[in-house]
């Protein structure tokens, strides 16, 4: 329960909840805690909050203001003495002293794999445990500045289980900016496919080739029910009405 299992399938649920952190907490609760407890589940539900809040980002800021801001937000909702909580402060602090990256990502390794501070003694050299994850993928949110490539890059020489900060950080700025946001980064156009069946099987998809406008597809129509269901807000003709709740300062 304390691996980085939980981020790898629930921080979709946040996008599933579009601008309601809260609801978004409700639908992943359970899906969170099949794998995950304590510390996980905080680091989980940070960025499942992220990814709820995108939908709601100020489209007038520039983009580092924007996902800085989701993060803010998403660490109000931690206890200030949990070790995820004082994470994120320690790394936003190196990033506000204007350090390297490389070099914040040393200080990480240091406090909480060598020294086990701030309470970190879980599992301290397991490079799947949630925690070095979590303070790891706080160094490429911070210093990547809502760049794409630059975000994913951070996060993918890192260090540790570093693909999976990479994957919610590419997911969370892919869904803000957009397929034609993630071609204009990298100067060129992208396949719709997805070999699913590469590495998973199961999926009820022609030769196991899924497309990401169905997934698209399938995903608004969860939107649509949890908008109506769960947020008793109004979903149809391309909208969606939702009623905000006020967010912790």
């Amino acid at each position: 329960y304390e691996m980085i299992d939980a981020q790898l399938t629930t921080e979709i649920f946040g996008l599933y909840a579009p601008g309601r952190p809260d609801i978004a907490l409700e639908i992943a609760h359970l899906p969170i805690r099949t794998t995950a407890r304590a510390e996980a589940a905080l680091a989980s539900e940070f960025y499942v909050i992220m990814h709820a809040l995108a939908a709601a980002a100020d489209q007038n800021a520039p983009r580092k203001a924007q996902v800085h801001a989701l993060a803010s937000l998403a660490r109000s909702y931690m206890p200030d003495e949990s070790t995820t909580a004082k994470m994120y402060d320690f790394v936003k602090g190196r990033y506000e002293a204007g350090v390297p990256w490389e070099e914040a990502r040393d200080d990480v390794y240091r406090r909480y794999q060598v020294e086990q501070k701030d309470g970190y003694d879980t599992a301290p050299r397991n490079p799947v445990a949630s925690g070095i994850n979590f303070a790891a993928s706080m160094v490429s949110l911070f210093f990547g500045e809502g760049d794409y490539q630059e975000t994913v890059k951070i996060a993918v020489l890192a260090g540790w289980d570093s693909d999976n900060p990479a994957a919610t950080w590419g997911g969370l700025l892919g869904f803000m900016i957009g397929k034609q946001g993630i071609e204009e980064a990298f100067g060129q156009e992208f396949s719709d496919r997805y070999h699913i069946h590469r590495t998973r099987t199961g999926f009820p998809v022609p030769d196991g080739v899924d497309t990401f406008p169905d997934m698209a597809t399938a995903g608004v129509e969860i939107v649509d029910r949890v908008v109506a269901d769960e947020i008793n807000g109004e979903a149809g003709d391309d909208q969606w009405v939702i009623p905000l709740v006020a967010l912790p300062e």
